[in-house]
């Protein structure tokens, strides 16, 4: 699991062709919220090692998150198969992306 946001952006068609269960997580380095959610949603993410984790820096003229319509940070969206299945903006608690992630390993 990367600690860092990417910088280099991939195009959205390689998001949307990943198989299996991808966590994209958009936000910066700065942003405050980000910094809070960080060791929450690393703590899930180590207890899911089936979960392929994507850290993507979201911000002006960044076309992965409006692709995908990305208004606050951090928010984690995740994919199984291409297809969005849950999402979580600013979590806090493990509670809402624990229940995200039971989602997509249910079908």
């Amino acid at each position: 699991m990367s600690t860092s946001y990417q910088t280099t952006q991939p195009e959205r068609a390689e998001i949307d062709a990943l198989p299996g269960i991808v966590a994209l997580e958009f936000g910066t380095g700065w942003c405050g919220h980000c910094q809070a959610g960080a060791p929450v949603i690393a703590a899930v993410l180590h207890d899911a090692p089936a979960v392929h984790h994507l850290k993507i820096e979201d911000g002006p003229g960044r076309a992965l998150g409006r692709a995908f319509r990305v208004k606050l940070w951090p928010t984690v969206i995740f994919l199984k198969n291409g297809q969005e299945r849950a999402r979580v903006v600013r979590p806090l608690e493990e509670a809402p992306l624990r229940a995200a992630l039971a989602l997509l390993f249910q079908a």
